[in-house]
């Protein structure tokens, strides 16, 4: 008897320690920041306005700290206001009432119909209010929002926040949402310049992620600085004017740029170099002075270069500083560069520093991508330096950040989908991309894909559009093993015929080679690696069909090692080609559609198998370890017969993690054994 007890004693301890460990697995509710970093600027929209089109019957659901729809230009709340409906998730009523202002900033740009004219101003709006404060919000309120823009079957979202890594509940949401054929427009952040800071949902596939450029009415000022043939990455400080024309000097370098720092440095006429910060703990030295010293020295310009790691974006007035007006151009450069000018100085050093206005430059403070190998993100860009929108109170406000870039995008939606209701997602987001103005840096070189996608939108352009290609971005997985690969991309007129299509690269790649074939209405392109030369290559492929030119983005990876994947009755085989000595590989399949992750290993002088459940695209990474460093390689296979589920798969493509079941399943398993002891004693 006692030793039945001990049984029963022992089986409830266990399951008392699994169910700990699934409720240990659930993940604390993630917070997320609204952009409300200074950046935007209002687009053009006269060629729709012209032809009719301003959003009349678009409903637009804007996921945010609600509305002020008191405000004279966003006309009232209910049936016959501006505002029709949404929810308020923080006091759980009817009553989305904006109090902190950023819901407000956003509308105002999508559909402000007063004083402030928004993109689409006849478009109607539904406000969820996942914030009151504007400082962060749960994921949980976020896909509650989502769900609830489901079923108030708007025809575009707007989200204005997120954060710079991935919530999949919320990417599964969006997913939702774009499957019940809703245009989810979502900002991409404010965690530039960095690479790789774009996270959910700005890094789902199927949203439009939309990326900040200075604009052409207020902030678009820009500098660029060359010693010899190098061409350097700069930034003007805030309060900094353009130059009538370029100064051309020598360097001279001064310490921290204080008095006692320029002391006995000739500073005349120079381009003066200094540090950021300080070398004495607790001194607290403006950028206002560091200018103003270096001035009164009788320098030209001031360059500061970063005491850290990246650039910085500066500012000459300070509200706790007793600063003037700038008298000479001060710009920001990266530490590593900052430093390799010094190094430079032990021969006199010519620099030409220029400072002009470029609407179209990427804001600093843009989140980049990439995202993932096998896709391009952001989207596109649109204006997003201080923008004027609507206020709580009545007010208004200029305001910057990609949060309010995206509104642009989200109003540009609502006019496309008035002029066609029957457009599709993947379409909406082709028409907008595919007609955007390519971006270029300050130098005039197109900007990276992973900066600015396609583009910075342009609506005349998308309103002109006759075809509209699908998809609207390309990636090739080249190796040197495999050096080529052939693409498809499918050609859809919304009037008439395609007849006389003309395609070009640019800019121009030695080591790549590109031959296009049109057949029907498929215009196929063939890749080639032309040079034992590995990285990653991208640039633009321009198609015209005799009045219009269209943009596709086209990203290409040459690896030194290429994935041998074969298929059969949905058993994937994996092998691996590669021309140096290795270790081992992680082989992770990524299903497109749901992003759903499974993965397995291989070693040499081996292959490696694995079944998926459902047919469809699926993404492969193959990181390979080496004796010195981790490679990659990647492949992309079209299934098209799935394997049989058995119990674990089933529960998996529900999305339930394979630590739970197991963890379930073990509670089952020992929960029979004390029931069948029980019963036997």
């Amino acid at each position: 008897m006692l030793e039945h007890y001990k049984i029963v004693f022992f089986s409830l301890v266990v399951v008392i320690l699994c169910a700990f460990l699934i409720l240990s697995g659930i993940k604390e509710q993630q917070k997320f920041e609204f952009y409300l970093e200074k950046n935007v600027s209002l687009i053009g929209v006269e060629i729709p306005r012209e032809k009719g089109f301003e959003g009349q019957g678009i409903k637009i659901g804007i996921i945010d700290t609600g509305i002020d729809y008191n405000h004279p230009d966003l006309l009232g709340f209910g049936p016959a206001g501006k505002v029709v409906g949404g929810y308020n998730f923080i006091d759980n009523n009817e009553k989305p009432l904006d109090t902190s202002g950023h819901g407000t900033e956003v509308a105002g740009v999508i559909a402000a119909d007063g004083s402030l004219k928004g993109v689409a101003p006849k478009a109607k709006l539904l406000a969820y209010k996942v914030s009151s404060s504007g400082d962060s919000v749960s994921s949980e309120l976020i896909v509650k929002a989502i769900h609830r823009a489901i079923e108030d079957k708007v025809n575009v979202i707007n989200i204005s926040l997120g954060l710079n890594k991935t919530n999949n509940e919320i990417d599964q949401a969006v997913n939702e949402a774009v499957k019940n054929g809703i245009i989810v427009v979502v900002a991409a952040g404010n965690n530039g310049p960095d690479e790789g800071t774009i996270g959910s949902p700005g890094k789902d596939l199927d949203v439009i992620t939309v990326g900040a450029t200075y604009n052409n009415l207020t902030q678009s000022i820009v500098s660029t600085l060359e010693i010899g043939k190098t061409q350097y990455q700069v930034l003007p400080m805030l309060g900094t004017k353009p130059l009538s024309k370029p100064i051309t000097a020598k360097v001279v370098f001064g310490g921290y740029g204080r008095v006692r720092d320029l002391t006995n440095v000739d500073v005349k006429d120079s381009i003066l170099l200094v540090e950021r910060g300080s070398d004495v703990k607790g001194e607290k030295i403006y950028f206002s002075e560091k200018e103003q010293n270096a001035a009164q020295s009788g320098a030209k310009a001031l360059i500061v270069y970063n005491n850290k790691s990246g650039i910085f974006f500066g500012e000459l007035v300070q509200k706790n500083s007793s600063s003037s007006n700038p008298t000479i151009p001060v710009i920001s450069i990266s530490r590593s560069d900052g430093l390799a000018i010094k190094k430079a100085l032990q021969n006199e050093t010519i620099a030409k520093l220029d400072i002009f206005s470029h609407p179209d430059f990427i804001a600093p403070f843009s989140s980049r991508g990439p995202v993932s190998p096998f896709y391009i993100k952001p989207d596109l860009v649109a204006p997003g330096v201080f923008v004027n929108s609507t206020l709580i109170g009545g007010k208004y406000n200029l305001t910057s950040g990609t949060s309010i870039a995206a509104p642009h995008v989200a109003g540009a939606v609502a006019l496309l989908l008035q002029k066609d209701p029957n457009l599709k997602p993947d379409q909406v987001v082709s028409i907008l991309s595919t007609t955007a103005d390519p971006v270029t840096d300050a130098y005039g070189k197109n900007v990276p894909l992973d900066l600015a996608g396609s583009g910075r939108l342009n609506l005349t352009r998308a309103f002109s559009a006759n075809l509209i290609i699908i998809p609207h971005s390309l990636v090739f997985n080249l190796s040197l093993e495999k050096p080529y690969q052939t693409r498809s991309l499918h050609l859809q007129t919304i009037e008439g015929t395609l007849t006389n299509v003309q395609t070009k690269f640019y800019p121009d790649q030695n080591d790549l080679k590109l031959e296009t074939t049109l057949e029907n209405d498929f215009v196929n392109i063939k890749i080639s690696s032309q040079k034992n030369k590995t990285g990653n290559f991208d640039g633009m492929l321009a198609i015209n069909d005799g009045t219009t030119t269209y943009h596709v983005p086209v990203l290409v990876h040459v690896t030194n090692g290429a994935i041998n994947t074969t298929q059969k009755d949905g058993i994937l085989t994996f092998g691996l080609d590669y021309p140096y000595s290795w270790l081992y590989a992680k082989i992770s399949v990524i299903k497109k559609d749901s992003e759903r992750l499974q993965s397995t290993s291989i070693v040499p002088q081996q292959t490696s198998s694995l079944a998926v459940n459902e047919p469809g695209e699926y993404w492969i990474h193959a990181q390979i370890t080496t004796p010195h460093v981790v490679d990659n390689a990647y492949d992309i296979i079209m299934v098209e017969t799935s394997a049989e589920k058995t119990g674990i798969e089933f529960l998996g493509s529900f999305g339930v993690p394979l630590k739970t079941i197991i963890i379930i399943s073990g509670v089952i398993i020992t929960s029979t054994i004390v029931g069948l002891v029980a019963k036997h004693n």
